[in-house]
């Protein structure tokens, strides 16, 4: 994946766009030449969910949810539920980080699609806490926890392999 520095100058959407992008890309960036044996391992004892692939899972739904069910409007399915609210860092199966991070490239791709002819004081077909919700407020949104979680990566990577991030 291509990570392209945002412009210093743009219109709003073409800035939002090229942020959450920048912190997509980074996600992918984060996770290139880790060990498969690695992918899974959770360094911090008190969180065993935090693993690069269970994170990078985590955003996956962060961006279903946001984009696909509020945004849209869509009945979508997550992994995280009532009796599990933690599902969507557990691994599915014998998933892999490739496949953890084609479902994250699959899923940015049907929140582009999503909001592609979308302006960003455009509301969301679902409310939020019985509030209205604009898509501007979606991609600062997204853009925050993005960030944070790539900071999260760097953390468990270089606990895991040793490789540390920028």
């Amino acid at each position: 994946m291509n990570r392209e520095d945002p412009p210093y100058v743009a219109d709003e959407r073409a800035m939002l766009d090229a942020w959450l992008d920048w912190h997509r890309a980074t996600v992918h960036e984060k996770c290139a030449g880790l060990a498969a044996d690695d992918a899974w391992a959770a360094p911090l004892p008190h969180s065993p969910l935090m693993t690069v692939a269970g994170v990078v899972s985590h955003l996956v739904e962060v961006e279903r949810y946001w984009f696909s069910h509020v945004i849209a409007g869509l009945d979508v399915e997550f992994g995280a539920t009532d009796d599990d609210p933690d599902g969507d860092f557990r691994r599915v199966g014998d998933e892999t980080l490739d496949d953890v991070l084609a479902r994250y490239a699959a899923q940015c791709e049907t929140s582009r699609r999503v909001v592609a002819d979308m302006p960003v004081d455009a509301l969301a077909a679902r409310q939020r806490h019985g509030e209205p919700v604009s898509l501007r407020h979606v991609y600062v949104h997204l853009i925050q926890e993005t960030a944070r979680h790539n900071g999260h990566l760097d953390a468990i990577r270089e606990l895991v392999d040793g490789v540390v991030g920028e």
